[in-house]
């Protein structure tokens, strides 16, 4: 399958709203929050998303997208959102994602990227764990739900590109 990564524009926001709704149950950004993300936060969103093909009448599929939060001064960044279409997972689209993401915040001089995962959320954990990320505290009742979390992190080279093996 033929892939596409890029940053996000205002014109993914229908898109990434209905990646939202299908991707997670609760917990869901709406849609003022998603164009609050692409339009006014201190933050990049990348998406990944199989091309359009005219010759076959398929449009542009939007198949997953991380948003990074930047702090203004800190050498932290925060991976605020997360998802790969339910269609699309176990491809590897997801570690290609967040070796872009990664990317992204080491150019931005990030030495370390935190995220949340949920505890109950096994194959998001294994995927953090092999791209480098660590389990870092425990935070009980985190979700709506009552789901408790993992904060977890992972070191990046400033400057390069920080990939895990």
């Amino acid at each position: 399958m033929t892939i596409r990564l890029r940053p996000a524009t205002s014109r993914d926001l229908d898109a990434l709203y209905r990646l939202e709704q299908s991707a997670f149950e609760g917990d869901r950004f709406s849609r003022r929050q998603l164009w609050h993300l692409l339009n006014r936060a201190h933050a990049v969103t990348w998406v990944i998303e199989q091309p359009e093909r005219p010759e076959v009448h398929r449009p542009a599929a939007l198949l997953g997208y991380g948003t990074l939060l930047f702090r203004q001064g800190s050498r932290r960044a925060r991976l605020y959102s997360f998802c790969v279409h339910p269609d699309a997972r176990g491809g590897g689209l997801g570690r290609r994602l967040l070796e872009a993401l990664a990317e992204a915040a080491g150019e931005r001089g990030v030495e370390r990227l935190g995220l949340e995962v949920r505890a109950d959320n096994r194959v998001a954990l294994g995927l953090y764990r092999r791209m480098g990320f660590r389990l870092e505290r425990w935070l009980p009742e985190y979700y709506e739900d009552g789901c408790a979390a993992w904060q977890m992190v992972k070191a990046l080279e400033a400057g390069a590109v920080a990939r895990a093996g």
